[in-house]
């Protein structure tokens, strides 16, 4: 059962790199509010895990606030954002 957990480790450590680095080198605001979104949908797996490896329900709490301002803050960044401009155009 331990290489289970070893496997879905490894699996969320790779996961969480990628979305990183598309946050980090996303050409546009939006691939950024994109990235933010998966490495949060990341986390609460990790949270989720880990409560499922540890048995302790007390974290399944983060759960439910991650889920809130994830959703929250997606909302008011789509709807309050500027657009980016072109690289050539004016």
């Amino acid at each position: 059962m331990n290489t289970v957990w070893i496997i879905a480790a490894v699996l969320l450590i790779t996961a969480s790199a990628i979305t990183m680095y598309r946050l980090l080198a996303g050409p546009g605001t939006l691939d950024r509010l994109v990235a933010l979104d998966a490495f949060v949908a990341v986390m609460m797996c990790g949270i989720g895990t880990w409560a499922a490896y540890s048995l302790d329900t007390t974290v399944t709490y983060s759960l439910t606030a991650l889920a809130l301002i994830s959703f929250v803050g997606s909302v008011s960044v789509a709807r309050f954002r500027v657009r980016d401009r072109d690289g050539g155009s004016q």
